[in-house]
Order: C-alpha cells, then structure tokens, then sequence
C-alpha cells in the first residue's frame, strides 16, 4: 500500500529586535518609510541579537512546535535543518539542535544549504523518507540570520531581509487528509554570482579583506551578501512560471483547481508581477512579509501560518508551493492541505 505525507503543523519564532522602515529612512534619506513599504512590502523586518544565530530561532520553533502539539521528543525519526547561516561550517547545526531537543540517537539530523528554495527541498526529502517506509515524523526546521552577512547601508538588500526560525512537523497520512505530490526541481549554477558572499567558506576569491568592484561600479566587500537585482528579477520571471505550469502537469490539474499559491516571498513588487503574468486572482495568492521581510528559507512556513490564521487556508486546499533564488535554484510541489496546526 502506497504511503503519504503531509503537513501537520507549524510553528515560528521571531526575534524581538525590530528594523522599522522609520529607521532605514533614517539611513537612507531619499527614501519615506511609505516609499520603502511600497517598494517592498515590508514595513519591518526582525533582527536577531549578535550572540543569536539561526540554530537558537530553529530550536525555539522547534520547542514551540513540540511543546504545542503534544509530541513528545522521542516520537521524531528525522531532524532537517535548512540554513545558509549554520553556527559552524562543521559540525553541522543539525546535530546541535537534535541534542538540544534531547531526541533519540537513532533519530537522523542533516544540515541542508540552501536558501530560498530550501523550504521545499526540505520537504521533498521529508515527504521521500516517510512514503519509502523509512520514517513516520520527521521535524523540519528553517532558520536564516541573513542580517548579519549585511553591510549597513546597502540599499539593495538591507530592506529587504529579516531573520526567523520555523518549524514543520511532516507526518504519514492518509491520503484523504493530506498530501503532498507533484514534486519538481530546479537549478543553474551559472547565476551562482548573482547573489552570493563571496568570503563566507574556504574559498577566498579576493585579497583578505580587500574589496570588489560590482557589475553596478561600486566596490563592496567580500565579507557581506551581494545581490544583483536585476538579474535575479530576471532569473525569477523566466523560471517561476514555467515551474508552476511543469507542476500543474505532473498532477494533472490546471490553475482552476489550485486554491492557493503560495511562493517565495522575496518583495511584493516581485510577487505581484509574477502573480499578474500567471494570471492568478488576488485571493488565491499569498503575499504575506509585512511583518518580517523576506526570511529566506521560512517564508513559505511564516506565510502558511498567517494563511490559516487569516482563514485563507483550511483542510482540502489544493495549494501550489514554490521556492527559488540563490544558486540559482528552484523548486515546487502541490499540497492538498489537512488540519494544519500553527504555533506563534
């Protein structure tokens, strides 16, 4: 008999540090607090404290998640933990929280870099290991501190990012209930320079602590996040609809039967150009950052919470999933929602 998986429940945690768009004006004064919010979306963003790293909101979700639905430790198989700002390069983050949570040590943990198609990589390994007999409940967790691999003062990301931890329990079920199908994925490592940090591993393409001209002119410094804008706008209007179209194919089901589309979320500007050139109505598409900013690998997770407690998402949704960005990569599912419980 064949197994399925789906989404149980959901859980966040935010940090209390807040950057107001009252605050980024103040740096950069050509810029209102309403004219970043209609450039973005975002009215604030959540910065997590210099001693806080992504491991400590992934546990505290993961806490959250437990503490909330009753499951004891014990009853996880699997640990997954989706990052690019891991405590260490070894040992992975993953086993530092399966040691924090006190699971069994039988239980697996994995580290996964990726970014923002992390969430549904996560979730595609989730939902392979519980339909293959392998597990029954595997907790994925996402966290990213992409504030602290930001200069001050760069106006092409500073507004735009925020930190955050979430967590998702994935579960066998029964079909009726919930499931998660029509998996598709994505990549292209020729965009990997577009949005990258370039002295962030091993690998040291510039003198120490020298600089580098952009493909705009300016010189920026190999310690800190780069994005070329306008090449990742490129990137995501050319793949993202061609990706919802090749996973509404796999299932076998056209955009009439999807009840929700959740992406990404990057900056509403993007997304809503996106959801005009797919043609999908505004209640059916999530845009939901204005509280947080774009939390990399957790949007999905944190726009899914707001979703259900707005009453946008209930059981037997069908709901598009899509993440993409940095590497280039991409990658996107169709779930058809159960009882998800959310924890915040």
């Amino acid at each position: 008999m064949k197994r399925f998986a789906g989404i149980t429940a959901i859980s966040r945690f935010l940090p209390e540090k807040r950057l107001t768009n009252a605050e980024l004006s103040a740096i950069f004064p050509e810029w209102s607090p309403e004219k970043i919010y209609e450039k973005t979306g975002i009215r604030e963003r959540r910065i997590a404290d210099e001693n806080i790293t992504a491991s400590d909101l992934a546990t505290q979700a993961a806490l959250k998640l437990i503490d909330g639905t009753g499951f004891s430790a014990e009853s996880i198989d699997f640990l997954l933990f989706c990052t690019q700002t891991p405590d260490y390069l070894l040992p992975s983050s993953s086993c530092l929280i399966h040691q924090r949570l006190g699971l069994r040590s039988d239980c697996g943990a994995l580290d996964i870099n990726m970014g923002c198609s992390g969430f549904v990589y996560s979730l595609s390994l989730a939902v392979s290991m519980i339909e293959s007999g392998t597990v029954q409940r595997v907790l994925v967790l996402c966290a990213d501190t992409y504030s602290k691999l930001i200069q001050t003062g760069d106006r092409s990301v500073m507004p735009l990012f925020g930190d955050a931890g979430s967590a998702v329990m994935v579960e066998a079920v029964d079909l009726a209930k919930a499931s998660i199908q029509g998996f598709v994925f994505g990549t292209d490592g020729a965009g990997a320079g577009n949005l990258i940090v370039h002295h962030s591993a091993c690998k040291k393409e510039y003198a120490q602590q020298g600089l580098f001209r952009d493909n705009s002119g300016e010189m920026r410094s190999p310690e800190f996040l780069y994005m070329d804008g306008p090449e990742i706008l490129q990137f995501t209007l050319e793949r993202v609809p061609a990706l919802c179209r090749e996973i509404l194919e796999k299932i076998r089901l056209d955009w009439d039967a999807i009840d929700l589309v959740v992406l990404h979320q990057a900056n509403r500007f993007l997304l809503e150009t996106l959801r005009k050139k797919m043609k999908v109505s505004q209640e059916k598409f999530a845009i939901e950052m204005e509280l947080t900013g774009n939390t990399v690998s957790c949007t999905i997770p944190l726009a899914l919470i707001e979703c259900v407690q707005k009453g946008n998402l209930k059981p037997d949704m069908n709901v598009l999933l899509a993440g993409f960005g940095v590497g280039y990569s991409w990658a996107g599912c169709m779930m058809t929602s159960g009882n998800i419980r959310v924890f915040t």
